[in-house]
């Protein structure tokens, strides 16, 4: 089974991707939507959640997501203990996925993981996609969003990898600032090429010369 990890800073449009991968006939785990299931009143994070951040849990029994940033963001301290709880579980969320693929027997799947060059998880892929679009455009998506300002955004950036370089060290660069459609078609021959077996070259350190003509933008 091939794998695939696809991957991108906030905003990038990855969820867009994800979607027409499912078109695709690619099974996608989504560890953004195992971390809303772990947050959901009766998920696995909730009461350890809990107990690390005493008043994060709702009167419903689900984690408040917005409190939960308050007490994290500046924090380091704070910040590393999160991860250390949700990280392992949505990996456990993980494994379960590729596990029933396996079963199955489906030949490519797909892994939506934020930070995946971040946490290292390239190392589980074959190949990885990086989604990329200009910051203005960036900047513009983001702060659409519901209780987003400019210093969230520039807190969430400092945390994460910047678009050059993991455009730098992707197997493939899919622009999704140029419309739905070149993006879908990218998408495509990147799936193509994979079902085919056609894999990119592995070299030996960083991923920085290993990015293909399919993709490249």
């Amino acid at each position: 089974m091939i794998v695939l990890g696809l991957t991108g800073s906030i905003a990038m449009g990855k969820s867009t991707a994800h979607a027409m991968l499912k078109d695709m006939g690619v099974p996608v785990h989504d560890a953004d939507a195992s971390v809303h299931r772990l947050f959901a009143p009766g998920g696995a994070a909730v009461a350890p959640l809990e107990e690390a951040f005493p008043g994060v849990v709702t009167p419903a029994g689900g984690v408040d997501r917005q409190e939960l940033s308050r007490r994290v963001m500046g924090d380091e301290d704070a910040f590393k203990r999160l991860e250390g709880i949700v990280h392992p579980l949505v990996r456990r969320a993980e494994h379960l996925f590729m596990e029933r693929q396996r079963l199955a027997r489906v030949p490519l799947v797909a892994l939506d993981v934020p930070l995946l060059f971040e946490t290292g998880g390239e190392a589980r892929c074959d190949a990885v996609a990086v989604l990329s679009a200009p910051l203005f455009l960036q900047r513009l998506r983001v702060l659409k969003r519901p209780g987003m300002t400019e210093a969230k955004f520039q807190a969430i950036l400092a945390r994460q990898m910047p678009d050059g370089q993991k455009r730098r060290r992707a197997d493939y660069v899919v622009p999704t600032g140029l419309g739905k459609a070149l993006t879908r078609r990218r998408l495509a021959e990147i799936v193509r090429a994979l079902r085919a077996g056609r894999l990119p070259t592995r070299s030996p350190g960083p991923r920085r010369s290993r990015r293909k003509s399919i993709g490249h933008a």
